[in-house]
């Protein structure tokens, strides 16, 4: 019998979830779970396939909003209702869930974000989705955390992103969240760029932090799932098998299923289950301590929502230029530069992974050379791109 490839033997203890933001690279690879991001709406909005589709959702948002309404609160709407239509689009071909991110904005908003989470499901539950099958995105904030205590409790399931800390863990188990996404490898990113050092798998800091939340979720009885993302190389992965999910790109799903040998559970719940960990009383002060106390959580949580800030009223830009457009019927050329710009958040001139806010697939894929940046040469080239999957 041939021997098992690592990828066979990471999903007997662990569900493999495909990071990729493309819907043509999600029709290919049909992972259980995907996720709708800014990204993957700038890219599909400009390719023609999905044109009618943006075209006929800008049209039904001018209508609603009003003859008062501006190009740019028409835009606003309109993501919203583009997040749910490509959500829709993705359900049809994942089996399970898709996540659909709150508006970056509204992270420090509790009321908003509970507002828009409401409505979010309002849209899918109108086309026929059941809650059960969206997983509503929210930064990792206090304020975030406690959105996401309201809506699970109205049976609206949540997935809480930018998580980097035990602190931002612990509120998440305790308000009763249904997953969450802590970032692996832009953990990594922040060490090796503060301290210049590199690090074995077995000494990541992501690996290390999501180890560490893994085990507090067991050995407390959390019933929040634990799903690694943004993983740098497979030594990552090999260190995290066990954990209840994990985001992998196809790239690195390659690379496991080219790769042979044994396999080990690193993770696992009975074990974590007999160790000693220190329980923690989480509150906002207690958060707020633990979070000023972290220096690369509270700076990564801060660059991610800035991030995602800046990259929506990119898209909300390009969205109120193609409204512009529609009565004229005149094609609107994408505008690859006013992306780019959105995500160089230090103006020069090239993009680095820890800049990038969308999924690692989409960043490899414009990465045409492979050097670690995006230029804009490379984004004008591949915006939309499609990554090379494993069949």
């Amino acid at each position: 019998m041939a021997e098992k490839n690592l990828l066979e033997q990471l999903r007997e203890m662990t569900v493999v979830v495909a990071d990729t933001g493309d819907i043509q690279a999600i029709q290919k690879f049909t992972p259980r779970d995907a996720t709708t991001n800014p990204s993957l709406i700038t890219a599909a909005a400009q390719m023609p396939e999905y044109q009618e589709i943006v075209d006929e959702t800008l049209k039904k948002a001018k209508q609603d909003a009003g003859s008062g309404a501006s190009d740019k609160e028409i835009a606003t709407l309109a993501f919203d209702r583009l997040a749910v239509a490509f959500g829709l689009k993705i359900l049809e071909i994942v089996p399970k869930r898709v996540s659909t991110e709150v508006d970056a904005r509204l992270s420090y908003d509790t009321e908003a974000t509970i507002e828009k989470g409401r409505y979010l499901i309002s849209e899918y539950e109108a086309a026929g989705i059941s809650r059960e099958r969206v997983l509503i995105k929210i930064a990792s904030t206090w304020e975030g955390i406690k959105a996401a205590e309201v809506l699970e409790k109205e049976g609206i399931h949540c997935n809480l992103t930018l998580l980097f800390g035990i602190h931002q863990a612990i509120a998440c188990a305790e308000a009763g969240a249904t997953l969450i996404s802590p970032f692996v490898g832009r953990i990594l990113d922040w060490y090796k760029k503060d301290t210049g050092k590199d690090y074995a798998p077995t000494e990541d800091p992501g690996v290390v932090s999501v180890t560490s939340i893994y085990n507090y979720y067991k050995k407390y009885g959390h019933k929040t799932e634990v799903m690694g993302a943004s993983f740098r190389n497979i030594g990552e992965i090999v260190e995290l098998a066990g954990c209840d999910l994990l985001t992998i790109s196809p790239g690195l799903l390659g690379e496991l299923q080219a790769t042979t040998g044994e396999l080990v559970r690193k993770l696992d719940p009975e074990k974590a289950a007999t160790m000693t960990i220190d329980q923690i009383a989480m509150d906002k002060a207690t958060f707020d301590q633990m979070h000023t106390a972290d220096r690369m959580a509270s700076e990564k949580l801060d660059e991610g929502i800035k991030g995602f800030t800046k990259a929506l009223e990119t898209l909300e830009t390009l969205l109120a230029t193609r409204l512009a457009h529609l009565d004229e019927s005149a094609l609107v050329s994408p505008l690859a530069e006013n992306v780019f710009h959105a995500y160089d958040l230090d103006g020069d001139g090239f993009i680095t992974r820890e800049e990038w806010m969308g999924t690692d697939a989409v960043f490899d894929a414009l990465d045409s050379n492979k050097d670690g940046k995006i230029t804009p040469e490379e984004m004008g080239a591949g915006l939309g791109a499609v990554p090379e999957l494993v069949k």
